[in-house]
């Protein structure tokens, strides 16, 4: 269990989103005060909470077996942008949780960590502190990690709380995507799996078969496949679900009911013998109402997903317009996450 992994961060673009309310207005904006290697709106990121953080990647990458990279390469760059990106992100979720009258209480975060303490490190407190010591992290910096985490949850759940789907809605997507809720052709079949490099006993059977023997007899003493021999050989295939030799064989249209095939070599599993007892059974559409709470709950999910990133958008074309982030000098990520915004932005805006 990685502790860095329990709250994975999300990308820049979306602290944004938990930056400067629902995109009316100007947002609040201070400017950097000497110790801040950056200034959000009006939330401060100061140069000891970007040590600690860079502190913390340095003690989680050396328990991955690696190193921080050189100071002034590419790779060294890149640690800084993440982390102060990161660090952004949580002051703007912060920040515009407090707008939203989004709050995370004590109770809440003690709450997750002991389910998170349960389930990854078998309710054992000792567990628990050795992977703290070994991931580089204290006690209190999962606590604000849990902590960031149901405040961005708590906006999500905000600014999507009005999301909905009606039946209209998933009739019409039903109608679109009828193709996808159909069950395959079926057919009923019995069948000996002989096995590999067997051709010479599949012939025999195939023979005996023709002959008049018992297929259940012979099913139930020679055939490898253990979910069907012992109810004489019976199988129900479902075209696209076996493998592709014994597929073109059972659902072959001159293949008649009632008739062994010829014995059929797969690569996967070998010989086969097989008989079709059934016609095959043509797909057939579930119900609509059958797949109704499945189709509503996919497009409640995709819906909201859209509502967060159009408002995340809006957000973010307001927060860098508006030139809300400031750096110090050495601290601006390169390249500037604003740069592709503020471009897009103008694009738009000269195309419209």
């Amino acid at each position: 269990m990685k502790l860095r992994l329990l709250l994975p961060l999300l990308a820049l673009t979306a602290f944004v989103a938990g930056c400067g309310g629902g995109g009316g207005g100007s947002i609040a904006k201070e400017n950097l005060a000497k110790n801040d290697v950056a200034v959000a709106g009006n939330v401060h990121i100061t140069k000891s909470d970007y040590s600690a953080a860079m502190a913390q990647e340095n003690a989680s990458l050396k328990a991955q077996g690696r190193s921080m990279p050189k100071a002034g390469s590419t790779d060294y760059a890149t640690v800084k942008a993440q982390v102060l990106a990161a660090l952004i992100q949580n002051a703007g979720y912060e920040y515009e949780a407090a707008k939203l009258n989004v709050t995370v209480t004590d109770k809440q975060v003690a709450t997750q960590l002991a389910q998170i303490k349960t389930q990854y490190f078998g309710g054992s407190e000792a567990t628990y502190q050795k992977e703290l010591k070994t991931q580089g992290f204290t006690d209190a910096q999962v606590q604000d990690q849990i902590r960031q985490g149901l405040l961005q949850q708590g906006v999500y759940n905000k600014v999507t709380t009005d999301v909905t789907v009606s039946d209209k809605d998933v009739s019409t997507y039903y109608a679109a995507h009828k193709s996808q809720y159909q069950t395959p052709e079926s057919r009923d079949v019995q069948e000996i799996l002989v096995g590999k490099n067997k051709e010479a006993l599949a012939t025999q059977l195939y023979n005996e078969l023709k002959n008049g023997g018992s297929f259940a007899t012979l099913a139930k003493k020679y055939s490898q496949d253990p979910g069907s021999k012992d109810s004489a050989g019976k199988f129900t295939a479902k075209k696209g679900t076996d493998v592709a030799e014994f597929d073109a064989a059972v659902f072959s249209k001159s293949f008649a009911t009632g008739t062994l095939h010829a014995p059929v070599n797969t690569s996967q599993y070998g010989w086969f013998v097989i008989k079709a007892v059934g016609d095959i059974v043509p797909p057939k559409n579930t119900p609509e109402k059958q797949e109704a709470s499945t189709i509503k709950q996919q497009l409640i999910s995709q819906k909201k997903n859209d509502e967060m990133s159009s408002w995340a958008q809006g957000i973010a074309k307001q927060f860098c317009g508006e030139s809300i982030i400031k750096y110090q000098a050495g601290y601006t990520p390169s390249p500037d996450p604003c740069a592709s915004i503020t471009t897009t932005t103008a694009t738009d805006t000269t195309t419209t």
